[in-house]
C-alpha cells in the first residue's frame, strides 16, 4: 500500500499484547483516514548480521544475506512510509531476538549513509510510534535500552523516536485488554491525530 503508515509486530508470539496494542494503534489510523498495513517480524525470514562489514565496501552498500532471506521488503517502508509504528514486548530488558536480529542487519544502511549515499541522504524526517509491553512491575531502567537501540536503529533512515508508550505489568494473555487498554488507546489516538496531520 503505497504511503502507508507501517506498524511493525514485533513479538514471537502471536496475538498476545504486543499485537493487541499495534491492532489499536493501526484501527485509530484507519478511523482517521490514514492508510495503514502490519509487517510481522515472526513470519519473515531475518537471517542474522555476520559482522562480515562487506556492506561498508564501496562500491556495495548491500548486505549479503539480503538475497537470502525477506529482510529488503522489511527494510523497504523504512525508506518510504511517512510514519511507522512498533509494538514489541520487553525480555531480559531488551528487544526480543527476531527484532534485534533485524535491527542488527540495517548496518549496510547505516553504511550507505555513512558514505554520503544520496538516497539515505535524500530521506525526510518522520517519526516512529512505539509501544513497549513489558511483565515486570519494577526495574527503573527497564526500557532504557529498548529505546536507545531503536533511536540509533531508525537514525539512517531519518526516522526519529515520538514519545513511546510504556507498559508494565502487562504479562498475561489478554493484559492489555484487562490494565492497560486505556493507556494505549489514549496514545493511539494522539498518534493518529498527529500522522493525519502530515498527510497530504
Amino acid at each position: 500500500m503505497e504511503n502507508a503508515v507501517v506498524g511493525y509486530a514485533c513479538s514471537p508470539r502471536p496475538k498476545g499484547n504486543s499485537d493487541a496494542a499495534l491492532a489499536l494503534l493501526l484501527a485509530e489510523c484507519a478511523a482517521v483516514g490514514v492508510p495503514a498495513e502490519r509487517l510481522s517480524l515472526r513470519s519473515a525470514c531475518v537471517l542474522p548480521c555476520l559482522g562480515c562489514q562487506r556492506c561498508a565496501l564501496p562500491p556495495g552498500g548491500l548486505c549479503v544475506q539480503s538475497p537470502k532471506d525477506q529482510s529488503a521488503q522489511l527494510f523497504a517502508p523504512l525508506l518510504t512510509a511517512p510514519a511507522v509504528c512498533f509494538a514489541a514486548p520487553i525480555y531480559f530488558y531488551h528487544l526480543p531476538s527476531g527484532f534485534k536480529a533485524f535491527i542488527d542487519r540495517a548496518q549496510s544502511f547505516y553504511a550507505r549513509r555513512e558514505r554520503g549515499d544520496a538516497v539515505m541522504r535524500a530521506l525526510p524526517p518522520r517519526k516512529a510510534y512505539v509501544v513497549l509491553v513489558a511483565g515486570r512491575t519494577r526495574g527503573e531502567r527497564l526500557f532504557e535500552g529498548a529505546l536507545l537501540t531503536l533511536k540509533y536503529f531508525l537514525e539512517p533512515f531519518n526516522i526519529t523516536l515520538a514519545d513511546p508508550c510504556l507498559l508494565r505489568g502487562v504479562d498475561q494473555p489478554g493484559d492489555l485488554a484487562r490494565l492497560a487498554i486505556d493507556e494505549v488507546t489514549a496514545y493511539a489516538r494522539a498518534a493518529a491525530a498527529a500522522m493525519r496531520a502530515l498527510s497530504p
